[in-house]
């Protein structure tokens, strides 16, 4: 089961740098806060049913459903929409690289609530992909933001940073409902519970029903490509925190990086750089630090229960 929750963060990794991609094509048509909207009606589309089967067998406590939904509302809709929103001034890499600082935020805060124990390696693997997300990127990092000058930036790569700790904070979390509930069910409510609040959101900010009809055919598939990879990558991102360490998790996400770069070579006829290959050995060699060891060594928590 551990090999297979693995899997499923570096799944989770790959998906969320091809939604950034997306994202990032596709922002400037919707808005941040129709964008997160649309994103997750689709992705709650996907889960509805799978969730309404596997709460058949396994119901949630009615005591969990608001915590589950603040939750939600803090990793699906804060969290996307303080992204998308550092996403329309700061340059991909750049904000690539302050994302990139969710694991090593992950593990500092697990540790201060005692749910995680520091250990060299895990820290020193944590530091390594940080390291391999900077070589990967190079000079995109010095970028300038779209208004060319770096002093009107700081608060896009602020939302960006702000972003991580929303999402490092709700990954500590989220486990004690995922060991006693389905992780497919968790994640239809947290992200039913988005979509409230990111409604409310976009309607009083962006005014959504007036923005919709301007979208343009490429930009309704680049919105249909993340929801539908939300609704997945979301059910195997609880998947993995239900039997893994939230740092050991959250690493993964490293990886979105790369994954960015990756899709520019091969759609993009990007030329793939020396600091790229680096930078991909500097991450793995830093995700396998990260989890070479057994969760029951590292985590102070209960293996999650069956269901």
């Amino acid at each position: 089961m551990r090999r297979l929750a693995l899997a499923a963060a570096i799944a989770t990794g790959v998906q969320v740098g091809a939604a950034m991609v997306a994202t990032r094509f596709v922002v400037h048509e919707t808005g941040p806060a129709t964008l997160a909207l649309l994103r997750y009606v689709i992705g709650f589309a996907c889960l509805a049913f799978p969730a309404y089967a596997a709460l058949r067998t396994t119901k949630i406590a009615r005591a969990d459903l608001l915590p589950i939904s603040l939750l939600g509302i803090g990793q699906f809709g804060i969290l996307i929409a303080l992204l998308n929103v550092g996403l329309r001034t700061v340059p991909s890499g750049r904000g690539a690289l302050l994302f990139a600082t969710f694991p090593l935020m992950t593990m500092l805060l697990a540790a201060a609530l005692g749910r995680e124990t520091l250990i060299w390696h895990r820290s020193t693997g944590v530091l390594l992909t940080i390291a391999g997300v900077a070589l990967a990127l190079g000079d995109k990092i010095l970028t300038p933001g779209e208004t060319g000058l770096a002093s009107t930036s700081w608060t896009g790569e602020l939302a960006v940073l702000a972003a991580a700790l929303c999402g490092a904070i709700c990954s500590i979390l989220y486990r004690p409902y995922l060991r006693r509930s389905p992780a497919v069910a968790v994640s239809a409510i947290a992200m039913l519970a988005s979509v409230a609040f990111l409604t409310i959101l976009a309607t009083t900010t962006e005014s959504p029903l007036t923005t919709l009809p301007t979208i343009t055919p490429t930009g309704w598939t680049a919105i249909a490509f993340i929801g539908i990879g939300s609704g997945a990558g979301y059910f195997l991102w609880l998947f993995a925190l239900a039997h893994l360490s939230a740092t050991e998790v959250t690493v993964a996400l490293t990886l979105s990086p790369l994954t960015a770069i990756a899709l520019g070579t091969l759609l993009l006829n990007e030329p793939a750089t020396i600091g790229a290959w680096l930078g991909l050995a500097t991450v793995a060699t830093g995700m396998w630090l990260t989890t070479r060891d057994s969760a029951a060594k590292t985590s102070k928590v209960a293996p999650p229960a069956k269901g």
